[in-house]
Order: C-alpha cells, then sequence, then structure tokens
C-alpha cells in the first residue's frame, strides 16, 4: 500500500458515517418524498384549523387592530405587550373574516416557518430539492411538537423564524443593510430580534443596525399618532412585561428566572443564576465572532452560531420565554449540519433537544407542571453546548522540527499550522 498515515487519514475523513450520511440527504428527494411532506404540512395546517383554540395568541393582536380601528387603545388590554407599529401590520389580518382566517392563519404560520427552513438551507449551499430539504421539513414538523403548538396559537415568533435565516442568508451575500431592514420589520411586528442588534455592532455594520433600530422606531411613531393613549404602553404594558406578566403564562414560562423558583430556588439567586448565564453567553458569542481561522466554508458557521448564541443568551433572561422561541434558532443550527464540525454533530446537541421528542419519559412529578421544565432544560442544554462550542481553546499551532544538519521540512503533512483558505470570507 505505502500510503503515508496523512493520506490514509483524509481519506477516513472523506468517508466517514457523518460525511457519507450527509451526501446522501444532498442528493435528490424522490417525488414520493416531496408529496408525503407536503401532505404532513398541510396535515398539520388543516387539523390546527379543525381545533377550537387556534389562533388564541394571534387573537390579541387582531383584537388591538380592531380596537384601534373602533377608536380605542390597544393597551387597555393588558395581554397585548408588542409595539405600537404591531398594531398597524394587525390591520389587513383584522379585516378578514374569522372563518377564512381559521384556514389561512395556520397556512401562514407553516409558511413563515418553511421560508426560515429554507433560507436556512440556503445560507449553507444546501440544494432545495435534495433529501434534507424536503424530508428534515416534514420530520422537524413531526418530530419537534413546539412547531405544531405554534402553528396552533399563531403567535408571531414566527414571523421571527423566517426574519432571522433571511436576514443571515442576506449579511452572508453582503447585503448588510438589507439585513438590517428584514430585521426592522420582524421587530416592528414583535421585538423578539432586538439581541441582534448586537451582531451588527460586532460586524460594524453600521448601515444595516440604522435600518433595524429606525424601521420598527418610525413605524411604532405612526401607529403612536393614530391611537389614543399611546402612553399606556410605558404605564400599562411594560411594567407588566418586565414583571413576567402573571400566573396566566407561568406555567409555560421556560425562562431559568421562573422555572427555578418553583423547584425550590429562591428568587434572587435564580435571577443571578440567569443572568450569570446570559453573560457568557454573550462572552461566548463575542469570542465565536473573533475566531475565524477554523472555520471550513466561507463564515457560514461563524455568522450563524455567533447570531445563536447571541438569541440563546436573550432567551435565558426573557420573562416569558416560551417553548416556540427556539425555532428562531433551530432551523440555522440544524442546517449547519452540512459542515463537518458542527453542532449538530455532536452527540451533546440531540441530547439537549430530547425533552422536546415524543414518547420521551419525563418524570410524572413535574407532568402536572406542563411543558415549561423540558423547554427549560431544552434552553439551558442548547445555550451551554453552544457556548462550549464556541469558547473551545483554538488548536495548537507547532512549528516544524528540524534536526542538525537537515533541511527544514515543508511538507503540509509535516507541519500542524493550517494552510490559508483560499475561498473568501463574507466578513
Amino acid at each position: 500500500m505505502g500510503l503515508r498515515p496523512g493520506i490514509w487519514l483524509m481519506r477516513w475523513e472523506a468517508t466517514a458515517p457523518g460525511n457519507r450520511l450527509v451526501a446522501w440527504l444532498l442528493r435528490p428527494a424522490p417525488r414520493s418524498w416531496r408529496v408525503l411532506s407536503l401532505a404532513v404540512l398541510l396535515g398539520i395546517c388543516v387539523s390546527t384549523s379543525l381545533r377550537a383554540n387556534w389562533g388564541s395568541d394571534n387573537a390579541f393582536v387582531v383584537k388591538a387592530a380592531q380596537t384601534l380601528l373602533e377608536g380605542g387603545s390597544p393597551y387597555e388590554d393588558k395581554r397585548f405587550l408588542y409595539l405600537p407599529s404591531a398594531v398597524l401590520m394587525a390591520v389587513p389580518e383584522a379585516l378578514v373574516p374569522r372563518g377564512v382566517l381559521r384556514w389561512i392563519l395556520p397556512v401562514g404560520m407553516a409558511g413563515l416557518l418553511g421560508v426560515g427552513w429554507l433560507a436556512s438551507l440556503r445560507l449553507f449551499s444546501v440544494p432545495l430539492r435534495s433529501r434534507f430539504a424536503v424530508g428534515g421539513l416534514a420530520v422537524f414538523a413531526l418530530a419537534y411538537k413546539p412547531w405544531a403548538n405554534l402553528v396552533l396559537i399563531g403567535n408571531w415568533t414566527a414571523v421571527s423564524a423566517a426574519a432571522l435565516p433571511v436576514a443571515l442568508l442576506l449579511a452572508h451575500r453582503r447585503s448588510w443593510g438589507t439585513a438590517g431592514l428584514v430585521v426592522g420589520l420582524a421587530i416592528a411586528c414583535k421585538p423578539m430580534l432586538v439581541p441582534i442588534g448586537l451582531l451588527f455592532l460586532l460586524a460594524r455594520r453600521w448601515r444595516g443596525l440604522a435600518a433595524a433600530v429606525l424601521v420598527p422606531l418610525g413605524i411604532s411613531l405612526a401607529g403612536a399618532l393614530l391611537m389614543p393613549s399611546p402612553s399606556l404602553f410605558f404605564t400599562k404594558t411594560l411594567p407588566f412585561l418586565l414583571q413576567g406578566q402573571d400566573a396566566y403564562a407561568l406555567p409555560w414560562d421556560a425562562s431559568p428566572i421562573a422555572v427555578l423558583p418553583r423547584l425550590g430556588v429562591p428568587q434572587p439567586l435564580a435571577v443571578l443564576v440567569a443572568f450569570a448565564g446570559a453573560a457568557a453567553g454573550l462572552w461566548a458569542a463575542w469570542a465565536r465572532w473573533r475566531r475565524t481561522e477554523q472555520d471550513a466554508d466561507r463564515g457560514e458557521l461563524r455568522l450563524v452560531e455567533t447570531a445563536c448564541m447571541v438569541m440563546l443568551a436573550a432567551f435565558l433572561v426573557s420573562r416569558p420565554s416560551f417553548d416556540h422561541y427556539l425555532l428562531v434558532v433551530l432551523p440555522l443550527l440544524l442546517a449547519s449540519a452540512v459542515r463537518p464540525g458542527s453542532m449538530p454533530r455532536s452527540p451533546w446537541f440531540w441530547l439537549a433537544l430530547t425533552p422536546q421528542l415524543a414518547l420521551v419519559p419525563w418524570p410524572s412529578e413535574l407532568a402536572h407542571k406542563r411543558r415549561a421544565f423540558k423547554d427549560c432544560a431544552t434552553l439551558c442544554g442548547l445555550a451551554f453546548v453552544l457556548a462550549r462550542r464556541a469558547l473551545r481553546s483554538d488548536r495548537v499551532t507547532l512549528e516544524p522540527v528540524t534536526t542538525a544538519g537537515s533541511p527544514p521540512r515543508t511538507e503540509p503533512e509535516c507541519a500542524a499550522t493550517p494552510a490559508e483558505s483560499a475561498s473568501r470570507t463574507a466578513f
């Protein structure tokens, strides 16, 4: 055979089981796969439309828009917690008859989640007709219970789940200004992507940051001018939101600040733990952004993992923090599986997602507490795994070893210093 160890290692890596699986998933999906995937998605939408509690979260936004059209203040309802811009965004929906909305709302929610999935795939250059794209969305919708839950309640988190992958795709293509516009429109609907402003700061993309700030600010000012008593947002809604709402939201609140006290941890200690975790997450995001030399692509992993780390850090201290919030980051992380060394190629990633899967046993004494404990475990697990990956130390660089009387060896397999990649980055 006579092959050197370096060549053996390269051949083994090229035929590793993970790489062979990815190569199989990137092949075109059969037509039967596409039909089955569409049937799964439509089945979820139809079953949602037939349920009595469909669109329960969306109803608060529609009610706010209807109140504005009737001349009242949307913030008289303490359950409406969005910016004034969201009222204007919901006016077209308020004009749609309820019987029609029953059928188009679930399709719209599923469509937004699908847009986020497809944009995540395009960010990593995954063919949209591949087995990974077609089958992955159907499996994701069936196996991850918060997906169907979000379609059912119609929460506007779906807008952020679509906007973040689209914005990162635009940023990777050097369209940071347009990416800021997309983030700004998503914030105008629901201020979930406010932490992504840190990504624009790290990248020093001031035009994109300005768009992300000024777009929701301008639409909110317009909405405030059209409604009576807009100051109620500051005197009534904002204090209610900052204190974590009330007992109505507590059973679903997955933030450590809400979950740990239910396990007997003193409230001040729970707040300290949550903020310490968020601070560590932001440090990890900064460290991940600074580390570029280990990326095996054109910077997609760096962009995605930094953005997801920022969002997970925010979810640790957000009050409340619901199960469907993770749909903002999970499509991006799952799509990154096509890159060697990515987070989904670690078993710890799948262990963190285990509490969300069907048929997984859970302590019976926590069953009456609803989903908050499962969701908190998944949130903290994903944040820890991603932070650990972001903070891992760089590989040790070894210089070539020479002996007396022999010339220095410069072959690539003899030096541990990696050669500079010829592919340009997007930053």
